[in-house]
């Protein structure tokens, strides 16, 4: 009887794969836009290359085993205290803009591993409590125009977790967001600012009608009309229309069409779900909180733990990065450990 793994000597099961084998697929497979691991800018301190892995799949890797990626799982992502299993966190966010960019990056011959990297470290550099963060710790930078998770999420890697990402990683995680000028250098990036968008979109709006804040039948005409019901189909849609315009121009992008149709959708999701009254309430619960954290460890920096923290940085600096890095249950039981009281109407386990 013959065993599927029984070979002989001259067909091994198995084949070694080196870096140089795959930075050599690279040159040979990918498209002339994509980047190659190879032609990275590098790393601020010059390291010995990895035998097997490509320099942006070591960064991936890296990123994967950090503090910071591990916090993700108890930082919220849209609903504060949701009741149910089913709410999306930071961390499952994550994975899925992860999800999305790959998809997007191999279908147009882009460098995975590169869009792998940027998807899995962008988020990390978020507050508990979603972006309310931003608004709570903005008021304590004014001269550098306020305080963004981005620019968060490179100085965690940079600084509090150097992990010696290569430029090209680090310059993705910067400028994912859309708000942010000027916009990430490589196509790879390109690819996690949609993915970014598409996600966030498609589960924030599941996530709504689990809590009831939404049904089917509210989401505009034009939305169901493009994209159909909400959920999967939407993905797959928008995935579609960022692969197909990308193929036929230059750059990846979304065509101006559908691109019109999602921004309906984000202005519907910021209407009547992110900035809705219940929501606000919330919100403005997350941000005094996420501020008497502020306050009180301003007053009292030698409370702050040694590790994790940048001694070299001014005070205001230290405490953000210590209270940015807190999950949305440990920044409560801090502030109820603190002040007698949890923040909220109750605790966020």
């Amino acid at each position: 009887m013959h065993h599927p793994h029984v070979t002989t000597n001259a067909s091994p099961a198995f084949r070694r794969l080196t870096r140089v084998d795959r930075e050599a697929a690279e040159i040979e497979r990918l498209a002339p836009a994509a980047t190659r691991s190879a032609a990275s800018r590098g790393r601020v301190r010059a390291e010995e290359p990895d035998r097997y892995r490509t320099a942006f799949e070591r960064d991936r890797d890296r990123i994967v085993h950090s503090k910071a990626f591990r916090r993700l799982k108890h930082k919220t992502q849209v609903f504060l205290n949701p009741e149910g299993d089913h709410f999306i966190t930071r961390l499952t966010h994550t994975l899925q803009v992860h999800q999305i960019a790959r998809s997007i990056a191999a279908a147009l011959s882009l460098n995975e591993a590169l869009a792998e990297a940027i998807a899995l470290g962008h988020d990390v550099g978020h507050t508990p409590f979603g972006h309310t963060g931003e608004d709570a710790l903005s008021p304590y930078f004014p001269r550098t125009g306020g305080w963004h998770h981005a620019a968060q999420s490179v100085r965690i890697f940079e600084v509090l977790e150097d992990l010696n990402l290569t430029w090209e990683v680090r310059d993705g995680i910067r400028a994912h967001s859309w708000k942010i000028d000027p916009p990430p250098a490589t196509e790879e990036a390109r690819c996690v600012r949609y993915a970014d968008r598409i996600a966030y979109l498609t589960h924030d709006a599941l996530d709504a009608m689990r809590a009831g804040v939404l049904t089917e039948r509210d989401f505009p005409a034009a939305v169901q009309a493009r994209f159909g019901p909400p959920g999967k189909t939407w993905i797959g849609a928008m995935i579609e229309a960022v692969i197909e315009e990308s193929l036929a121009g230059n750059e990846v992008r979304m065509d101006p069409a559908t691109l019109a149709v999602m921004n309906e959708l984000r202005d519907f999701m910021f209407a009547r779900v992110y900035l809705n009254a219940e929501q606000k309430v919330r919100t403005a619960q997350a941000v005094d909180l996420l501020r008497r954290l502020m306050d009180w460890h301003l007053e009292h920096p030698d409370e702050l733990p040694d590790s994790y923290r940048d001694t070299h940085a001014d005070r205001v600096t230290q405490v953000a990065d210590y209270v940015a890095g807190m999950t949305d249950r440990f920044a409560v039981r801090t502030h109820e450990r603190l002040f007698g009281t949890p923040g909220f109407g109750g605790p966020l386990d």
